[in-house]
């Protein structure tokens, strides 16, 4: 079985593959990066979360092949779902998972992400973004690709601050979707990814950095706020975000 977590940038989604990824090996599943090397998919998986990019036919279907000879195993992407990941789906061939954010906090995160990259004297996917307006439109686009998975009954949906704060329902949420049973081996994976070791670790992949819900009040303008308000309000009111 293909596992695809799919995520909105600056959401988790690093933490949350791990935690799927690592669930999946501890339970007989295949790691994402010793099937890479095997299968010879390092022009298509790429990073340390084994990300796809988009989801088209000629990147999906050799990913999906390993999975067909048996291998279970857990890739990672950001891309809106495409007529063949959707009938991957559909068809019990594929099963997905999605977290999302509030894109407000999403891409404040996201700016101050692509900042450092710069002061550090690299650039990176965020280093594009050197304005609010810049951020607002980039998000834009991901809470569109959101909406996208987040209307496809079959995805398991989750948000960023849920498992923050009921990581243990979400995990069990999570557990279930996967059909993987409450082990001693689930268990120590699940305790190893709790938020509060997930924000300590220095493991690769993980992409965190504050995490904090709700930080773009102390640092978005009131103009700014009714700005993001304006753009995003049909997807904050559908997902119960505080506005």
């Amino acid at each position: 079985m293909l596992i695809l977590s799919v995520g909105m940038p600056r959401a988790g989604s690093g933490w949350y593959y791990q935690l799927q990824h690592d669930l999946i090996c501890a339970n007989g599943g295949k790691d994402a990066r010793e099937i890479r090397r095997r299968y010879h998919l390092e022009k298509i998986l790429t990073e340390v979360n084994c990300n796809i990019g988009a989801l088209t036919p000629w990147r999906l279907l050799p990913v999906w092949l390993p999975s067909l000879l048996g291998n279970t195993y857990v890739i990672k992407a950001h891309a809106a779902p495409t007529p063949l990941a959707s009938w991957l789906i559909r068809a019990g061939w594929m099963k997905a998972t999605y977290i999302c954010r509030d894109p407000r906090d999403a891409m404040l995160s996201a700016y101050e992400n692509g900042q450092r990259a710069i002061q550090k004297g690299r650039s990176n996917a965020f280093s594009q973004l050197t304005s609010f307006e810049e951020s607002l439109k980039f998000m834009e686009n991901y809470v569109e690709i959101g909406k996208l998975w987040l209307s496809n009954a079959e995805v398991l949906h989750t948000r960023y601050e849920d498992l923050i704060i009921q990581y243990e329902t979400e995990t069990k949420r999570l557990l279930e979707f996967l059909k993987i049973p409450q082990t001693a081996q689930s268990a120590e994976v699940i305790r190893k990814y709790q938020p509060q070791e997930a924000q300590r670790s220095a493991q690769a992949g993980m992409h965190f950095r504050k995490g904090k819900i709700g930080r773009f009040r102390q640092v978005y303008t009131q103009e700014q706020q009714q700005k993001c308000w304006e753009k995003f309000a049909p997807f904050l009111e559908q997902w119960g975000y505080e506005v």
